[in-house]
């Protein structure tokens, strides 16, 4: 929230900044001065200080959590706890045996992971089109034995790991094996359930048809530091690229229907650039397998070696992604009790209840003062139309206010309706839940608005004395009830007085208003 005015501020010194460059009465020496302040002040300082803040934040938090999924792997394994407590202990470099759950870096619309289980796609779906009747592959938001996958060499049909360990590097050929009914990852020319423009990704069942296994993938290592680089737990983020048709691994992100148990749509991707997070997947636990049988493979819970995997994300690693994930993640879509739109903030149609006491009924709420809210809405409606009369009026050749006073008009516009529209507008943009709070800020700008133009009308519109007296008297009307609305609310918003039926009865003043007009 904090974003727009501070880029409001650096636009307002940037201006201020300029106009100092093209004043020729000071030196090249001055005017570097100011700018080599300007950008200490407004840039330098803040982003320590913002690095600081979350450097103790970092520090003092370094426990798991009850919303650590929304975060990398990695992530949450720097923390004491959860995942770290899984993690510790296992092997750091993916070798061909080696047994992994795949977890998708995107984290939308929830942490998953690659799945499968033995239920295999209808032959035909609801729009008619027909599916391969193979074994369903998925990703599930939550941790499962059918989340294992074997890492199988194509050459080789073992399924443990060799005598020394054999590292899997980019752009090495692999096939994966799904640990509990040993069927093979792949992928062909058949349209997904749900985006028909996609591959099907299903575990390969031999049904002694013309339609042979497509399974080999070759490993694209997105972070890797060269062509040599070794797969790693946690700490690489791969692309699967299917070998015979080019395709991606991708999460889809669609929910399936009841016959796959609703769970998350996995696809394969020809026309997939880049490395969208959709396509990356990271290997979250890990073991090396030593049983070549099924049975064994199963009951195996071996971890021979430690790798403190957590040293290797350092502070702007787990800074940076944090941030990222700020800024992008959202809620799922089921909406909050107490959610607005940013059109319900301006007639105030919205409140947050915070807190209610279980016996005397009193309680806190965020509601905002009508007089206050209304008057500050006015007096931005009211300035964009005295400036847009005053800027017609001008263009006219007619100057009705001094050319001090016009300035004065012009950087209060600036900053205050120009805040209020830098931090209102943005929201119409924004696909998170939004609540009043959102508001303030922008809410903060109208009011520091308000005493310009009750100034400005006080000074340039009341011609007479008798027109001031009448203004005067307006305002302490306006003030009085101001006043007045907050005594009445004072129960809603402090929690210090307890409330009887009647007493909240008679403060829902908003619902009894539109029930009489609805009747009326």
């Amino acid at each position: 929230m904090g974003v727009f005015t501070y880029l409001l501020v650096l636009a307002v010194a940037a201006v201020h900044t300029w106009q100092l460059v093209g004043d020729r009465a000071l030196s090249h020496v001055c005017v570097l001065g100011h700018v080599v302040a300007r950008a200490v002040a407004l840039l330098v300082i803040p982003a320590a200080t913002y690095l600081l803040f979350f450097y103790v934040h970092l520090t003092l938090l370094c426990r798991s959590g009850p919303h650590d999924q929304i975060m990398s792997s990695a992530f949450q394994a720097s923390l004491e706890g959860g995942l770290a407590r899984i993690t510790q202990g296992q092997p750091l470099e993916v070798a061909f045996g080696s047994q992994v759950t795949l977890k998708s870096a995107s984290g939308k619309p929830v942490p998953c992971w690659l799945h499968s289980h033995p239920s295999t796609y209808p032959l035909s779906y609801e729009d008619g089109r027909g599916s391969s009747h193979q074994q369903q592959v998925t990703c599930y938001p939550f941790k499962d034995v059918n989340n294992w996958w074997i890492v199988k060499d194509p050459g080789r049909h073992q399924l443990e790991v060799s005598s020394p360990p054999r590292p899997v590097r980019h752009g090495d050929v692999v096939q994966l094996v799904h640990g509990m009914t040993s069927r093979r990852l792949n992928t062909h020319d058949v349209a997904a359930p749900l985006n028909p423009h996609a591959q099907e990704v299903s575990c390969y069942i031999d049904y002694n048809i013309s339609m042979p296994a497509q399974s080999l993938w070759r490993l694209d290592i997105v972070n890797r530091e060269s062509d040599a680089e070794i797969w790693k737990t946690i700490l690489s983020e791969v692309r699967l690229v299917h070998v015979n048709t080019s395709a991606v691994l991708k999460l889809s992100g669609a929910h399936l229907p009841d016959w796959g148990f609703r769970q998350l749509e996995v696809v394969g991707e020809k026309l997939s650039r880049g490395s969208h997070e959709s396509t990356v997947w990271t290997v979250e636990e890990h073991r090396y397998g030593r049983s070549q049988e099924q049975k064994e493979r199963e009951l195996e819970l071996h971890s021979p070696t430690h790798a403190d995997i957590s040293r290797n994300l350092s502070f702007m690693a787990r800074f940076s992604e944090l941030q990222w994930r700020m800024l992008t993640v959202r809620s799922d879509d089921s909406e909050h009790k107490y959610s607005s739109t940013p059109l319900d903030w301006v007639t105030l149609d919205t409140s947050i209840a915070y807190w209610l006491h279980p016996r005397t009924s009193a309680q806190i709420h965020l509601l905002g003062n009508v007089v206050i809210w209304a008057s500050a809405g006015l007096a931005t409606a009211l300035y964009a139309l005295l400036f847009c009369w005053y800027l017609l009026r001008r263009r006219r050749r007619v100057c009705e206010l001094p050319e001090d006073s016009w300035l004065r008009w012009v950087l209060a516009g600036a900053l205050c309706a120009g805040g209020w529209a830098a931090n209102y507008l943005p929201f119409f943009l924004m696909e998170k839940t939004l609540f009043l709070y959102h508001y303030l800020p922008a809410l903060t700008f109208q009011i520091l608005l308000l005493p310009v133009v009750l100034q400005h009308i006080s000074e340039h519109l009341c011609r007479s004395q008798l027109h001031r007296s009448l203004f005067g008297a307006l305002v302490v009307a306006w003030y009085s009830a101001a006043c007045y609305v907050f005594n009445v609310l004072r129960p809603l918003t402090y929690g210090d007085t307890s409330l009887s039926p009647s007493d909240l009865q008679a403060l829902h003043w908003k619902e009894s208003w539109d029930i009489l007009i609805r009747k009326h």
